[in-house]
Formats: structure tokens, C-alpha cells, sequence
């Protein structure tokens, strides 16, 4: 079952990794709007300067601008106030690599520098336990953030992600040791596959990821922008992180929202179970799934995201 469940998680949870070196490319769609400097990640503030404090995280491969709609939703309500903090992790979609570049024949982590620069910004910002909304990788950097600091997060939406992927490929009994053999296999095939392989296994997996055709071509274009290597190195992170024996040191209230298994053979009854089974480590933790959605919630289903998040943010 596990080993069956481990094909659709990895095609329908996890964005494949990169394959372009597009540096000099970086700046047109990246916006540091903050006064912040660091060399994991970049933010770019959007919204009501004096509004309440929301920090959006996007997945592995994946741009800011994946919230664009979002930040409209959220900047467009009347008497909302928001403030809202896109976070750009280096080394995807244009992004120069900075510290995240993979320089040694082992890989380095991204997600847990890029939650503890997260946390710094919140600190160094005088924000006051902002809300964090975490996509994929970005759920797992939320999740970091959380259990690590839980006095810097107001409230945690996690969207479509669970604790601990290595269970998917190990089976229940697996552990971050015992995952980690696969994790290094994963690392080693992706970071060194020559990058007309990777064009292609990324386009046909993000393709299952996104229902909505119009909105497929800009996660394209993040995933051929980013830096391969530290693509490799995140998603080799991503297996190899079991984050559920800290889900008891979250205080924020918390809820993770998820689509169906990107597989004929995963029912919703299936993917409900994983889920709770996954957040068993949180029992205050709202699960709610999005029926008719592919991966990426916010562009196949953008009001059911909206009107989940909208009620989520006013609890």
C-alpha cells in the first residue's frame, strides 16, 4: 500500500525539480520589496503597510507570484488590512542560489535555513505572530517554523503537504534513518540527470498538478528557471524530513487543506486517512479537503482556497 501510495504523493504533492541554470534572468519577476538581507531567501511585501501580518510560502521550484491571486483577494477586501510577505526561496525560479547553491557531492538542506531565515525576519521586522500560509514545500517550511519558534506564528495553514514523505516511500514504519538511503538515491539520480530528462519528467509531473491548462505554462516556467541542483537537494530534504515528532510543539491553530491522490486508484477515503494518520501529532489541527483539484489549490480552485482561507483567518 505504501509503496503504491508513494508514486501518486511524489507526482501529486512534491513539484519536480528544476533543470535551468537562468540566472541572469532573475530579477524580472522577483520583487525584494523588504529591507531584509539574506542569502536563503528574499520577501517581497504587498498590501496595507499597517495592516495585519501574513507570510505566504510557495512550493519547491515555485515563485511568489503563485500568490498573486491571493494577494489580490486578500488586498481587495474592505477594511481587511493586510500586509502581506511573499517569500522567494533562492535558487528557484530565477532566483540566484546564494547560500542554497550546491556546491559538494553531498547535498546541503534548503527548507530548514529557509524556515530559520523566516523566523529571523519575523524578528528583525517586529512582526506580531503573523498568519503563515505554506504550499507544498512551503508547508513544510510553515510546519518548521512553527514547531521551532511556536511564539513567532499566529495561526498556520498548510496546503497540501504532510510531515513526513519518507513514510510514502518505507512504508509506516519508517523513520528518518531508514528513509535516508532512498532520499540519497533521489538526490544523486536528480541532481546529476542530464536536463533534457529532467525537462521532461518535470513537465509531465506538473502537468498532473494543475487541472486548470491556462495556468500549467507560469509553474513551467518556475520549474525550467530554478537551479537544479538545489531543486534536488530540497525535494532529497523533503523525504528525508519527519517533522511529526515535533507537530506537538505547534500552539498556533493550525489547518493543513488537500486534494485527492493524483492516482485512479487513491479514493477520497484513502487520501483522508494518510492525512489524519500524517497530523495524528496534532489533534487540534483542522483537516479539510478540496474535492475537484489537482495540487495546486489556488489555481484550479482559487474561491474554495479564498473562502477556506477567508474563514480560517477570521477564526
Amino acid at each position: 500500500m505504501f509503496r503504491m501510495l508513494a508514486a501518486a504523493v511524489a507526482a501529486a504533492v512534491l513539484a519536480a525539480p528544476a533543470m535551468a541554470q537562468a540566472q541572469g534572468q532573475a530579477q524580472d519577476r522577483i520583487h525584494p520589496h523588504a529591507i531584509f538581507e539574506s542569502d536563503r531567501i528574499q520577501v517581497r511585501v504587498d498590501g496595507d503597510m499597517d495592516g495585519r501580518d501574513i507570510i505566504l510560502i510557495p512550493g519547491l521550484s515555485s515563485s511568489p507570484e503563485i500568490w498573486q491571486g491571493t494577494v489580490d483577494h486578500l488586498t481587495a477586501q474592505d477594511g481587511a488590512g493586510w500586509r502581506v510577505h511573499r517569500i522567494q526561496v533562492n535558487g528557484f525560479a530565477g532566483a540566484p542560489a546564494g547560500a542554497n547553491a550546491q556546491t559538494g557531492p553531498a547535498p546541503t538542506p534548503v527548507a530548514a535555513p529557509a524556515a530559520e531565515e523566516i523566523a529571523r525576519y519575523i524578528r528583525e521586522q517586529g512582526l506580531s505572530r503573523p498568519a503563515v500560509v505554506g504550499h507544498s514545500m512551503g508547508g513544510t517550511i510553515g510546519l518548521m517554523l512553527a514547531a521551532r519558534h511556536p511564539d513567532q506564528v499566529g495561526r498556520l495553514m498548510v496546503v497540501d503537504m504532510i510531515p513526513f514523505m519518507g513514510a510514502m516511500f518505507s512504508g509506516p514504519g519508517a523513520t528518518a534513518e531508514t528513509v535516508a538511503p532512498v532520499a540519497d538515491q533521489i538526490w544523486a539520480a536528480q541532481s546529476n540527470s542530464p536536463r533534457e530528462a529532467y525537462v521532461a519528467q518535470a513537465t509531465a509531473s506538473i502537468t498532473g498538478m494543475i487541472n486548470t491548462e491556462s495556468r500549467r505554462e507560469e509553474a513551467l516556467e518556475d520549474m525550467r528557471r530554478s537551479d537544479q541542483k538545489v531543486s534536488a537537494a530540497a525535494f532529497r530534504e523533503l523525504v528525508a524530513t519527519d517533522l511529526r515528532s515535533e507537530l506537538p510543539r505547534i500552539t498556533a491553530p493550525t489547518e493543513v487543506l488537500y486534494v485527492k491522490f493524483n492516482d485512479a486508484r487513491m479514493t477520497p477515503e484513502i487520501t483522508d486517512a494518510v492525512y489524519q494518520a500524517s497530523y495524528a501529532g496534532l489533534p487540534g489541527a483542522a483537516l479539510k479537503r478540496i474535492d475537484d483539484s489537482a495540487h495546486f489549490v489556488m489555481f484550479d480552485q482559487p474561491q474554495a482556497f479564498y473562502g477556506a482561507l477567508d474563514a480560517f483567518l477570521a477564526k
